[in-house]
C-alpha cells in the first residue's frame, strides 16, 4: 500500500487524472494500489444524477462545479479539508462496497477518536458525524471493481464556510463541523493526515477479503 502526499491547492482535474492512471494501473498489474492525499483547490462536486437540486443555485455558487462518477449529492472541497481518495482493488477484498465505505468510516472514526473526539456513524446517513454535525463525507465510485475518489475530513474552521451555499451532501438542516471545532484546539491538515494513515492501513492494508 503506498501513500501520495499531493499536497494542497491540487484541482478536482488534476487529482482525478492521478486517480485515473492508478486505477490503470493496478488493472494492467503495473501498479498497486494507493493513497492520494490532498487539500483541493475550491470546488463543488456533485455525482451524475438527475435530482442536483442540492446545488441550489449554481451560477451563485462562490467555485467552480465539476460533475462526477462518485456517489452522492452536492459537497464542498477546499483548503483545511483533509481529501483521501483510496485505489484499492475490491476483487480482493470480496467486491464489498459497503464494506468498503464502512471501512473508511471507521478509519476516520478512529483518527477522530485520537483528538478526543467522540466521532461516530449515524443510521442510513454515510459520513462521520459528533451527535448530529457532520465532519467527514464519503462518496465513491468503482471501475471494474477498482474504488477511486473517496472521503473529505473537514480539519479547520475555514473549510465552513463555503458549505453554506449547498444542502451538503442532499440533506436538509445538516450542521457542518470540523476537527479543530470538535476537538477545542487548533489541529492541522498534516496533523490529521499523519494520525489517519496508521489507521486507514490497518484497515485495508490487511488481506484479501478485509474489510
Amino acid at each position: 500500500m503506498t501513500t501520495i502526499h499531493l499536497g494542497s491547492g491540487v484541482s478536482y482535474a488534476d487529482a482525478l487524472k492521478h486517480q485515473d492512471a492508478a486505477v490503470e494501473a493496478l488493472l494492467d498489474g503495473s501498479g498497486g494500489e494507493t493513497l492520494f492525499l490532498l487539500e483541493h483547490a475550491p470546488v463543488y462536486t456533485i455525482g451524475r444524477q438527475r435530482d442536483q437540486s442540492s446545488l441550489r443555485d449554481p451560477a451563485a455558487l462562490p467555485a467552480p462545479v465539476v460533475e462526477t462518477n462518485r456517489g452522492g449529492q452536492a459537497t464542498y472541497h477546499g483548503p483545511g479539508q483533509l481529501v483521501g481518495y483510496p485505489i484499492l482493488d475490491l476483487r480482493e477484498r470480496n467486491r464489498d462496497l459497503h464494506a468498503h465505505l464502512r471501512g473508511l468510516e471507521e478509519a476516520l472514526i478512529l483518527t477522530c477518536q485520537d483528538f478526543g473526539i467522540p466521532a461516530t456513524r449515524r443510521d442510513g446517513l454515510t459520513g462521520v458525524w459528533v451527535e448530529n454535525r457532520k465532519l467527514a463525507s464519503i462518496g465513491v465510485g468503482v471501475r471494474k471493481w477498482i474504488s477511486m475518489h473517496g472521503c473529505a475530513m473537514n480539519v479547520t474552521a475555514n473549510c465552513l464556510l463555503p458549505f453554506f451555499a449547498i444542502t451538503p451532501c442532499g440533506i436538509d438542516g445538516v450542521v457542518m463541523s470540523c476537527v479543530e471545532q470538535e476537538a477545542g484546539r487548533p489541529v492541522s491538515v498534516e496533523e490529521f493526515a499523519d494520525a489517519f494513515v496508521p489507521h486507514y492501513n490497518g484497515i485495508f492494508d490487511t488481506k484479501r477479503g478485509h474489510p
